[in-house]
């Protein structure tokens, strides 16, 4: 079981996207150099924290496997850390 199971299909494929605090924003801030850029990594963070889809959000990247950025306000190496656990747990249910 996955963040996902969640989170209504239709929504979590694209239509989160029109809802999201990013939207229109500067797409760098969510993409930094490095993910130990603490600053930019608080900025992207704040902006995450204050959105109505950042569930869908996450949920999306963890999904599509997103390498790089921000999304839903987890790293990509806090989003290895999830699915990972979500993929643990699965087994352990199965």
């Amino acid at each position: 079981m996955s963040l996902s199971d969640f989170v209504d299909l239709e929504v979590r494929q694209t239509g989160w996207r029109d809802e999201a605090a990013c939207s229109g924003l500067d797409t760098r801030l969510f993409f930094p150099a490095s993910e130990d850029d603490q600053v930019q990594l608080t900025l992207a963070r704040q902006v995450c924290a204050t959105c109505p889809v950042q569930e869908s959000c996450l949920a999306y990247a963890i999904d599509s496997r997103q390498t790089v950025g921000i999304w839903g306000g987890a790293t990509t190496r806090e989003r290895r850390r999830l699915r990972r656990r979500w993929l643990e747990t699965a087994r352990r249910v199965s």
